[in-house]
């Protein structure tokens, strides 16, 4: 297998060299091997590509480690596992979409403030006041 220093396997997998080597740290992608110069040799391209595009879909890091456990540990997916984690992301969107609706609904109260009555006194902004716990 070919195996490439951080900075050809950050470019190959289109993500910086910060970004592999907080992957390391937090276990997700195995140290690699050193060259005889010290170097180390990645050969985890596929699995940075990977984590990127299970974050990108809104997974977390610890989500996507124990979906990357089950990926090369088993020939086929575990489906009880599957299942408990898609029905726990489902319900962890609809209430991110729920508090996005409810900040939408409060962004649309300023915005609806006509132009000419600007400046509000912080007293009646209604951003601020939710802010506090009003």
């Amino acid at each position: 297998m070919r195996t490439l220093t951080v900075s050809q396997v950050a470019a190959a997998s289109n993500v910086r060299m910060e970004t592999v080597r907080y992957y390391e740290r937090r276990g997700l992608i195995t140290k690699p091997p050193r060259s005889e110069s010290g170097y180390r040799m990645f050969t985890q391209v596929e699995d940075i590509q990977f984590i990127k595009r299970a974050q990108e879909i809104g997974f977390t890091l610890e989500e996507i480690r124990g979906i990357l456990n089950l990926y090369k540990s088993e020939e086929f997916l575990p489906s009880k596992e599957m299942h408990q984690l898609a029905q726990a992301k489902v319900q962890e969107i609809d209430e991110k979409i729920n508090r996005l609706q409810q900040f939408k609904a409060l962004l649309e109260q300023v915005t609806t403030c006509p132009v000419s009555m600007m400046p509000l006194p912080k007293s009646q902004c209604p951003v601020i006041q939710k802010c506090k716990g009003g």
